[in-house]
């Protein structure tokens, strides 16, 4: 059985760049610990007779149809665009662009 000590978590949550406090760290340990309790457990199972797969739950499609539909008009669009040109939003570039 995996046992994940202090030191260990404080290096997950050390790369993680989390700031945890004493009370956390103590916590979180004892949490994680206890999944890989779990993961032992679930690991012993025998799964042979059942078939791999990549989603456990059926997927049904959430969204609604794509209907074309007017748009805004582009001076509504742009109306509260701090600066404008033409039919296009100005903003600061970003990655050295020499324009």
């Amino acid at each position: 059985m995996a046992v994940l000590s202090r030191s260990d978590v404080e290096h997950v949550a050390h790369l993680a760049r989390l700031g945890l406090t004493d009370a956390e760290l103590a916590r979180l340990e004892g949490q994680l610990n206890h999944i890989l309790d779990q993961y032992t457990i679930l690991a012993t199972l025998d799964t042979e007779a059942i078939a791999p797969t990549a989603q456990t739950i059926e997927l049904e499609n959430i969204l609604r149809d794509d209907i074309v539909m007017p748009s805004l008009a582009v001076e509504d669009a742009l109306a509260n665009a701090p600066e404008r040109e033409g039919d296009f939003i100005v903003v600061p570039a970003i990655i050295g662009y020499e324009g």
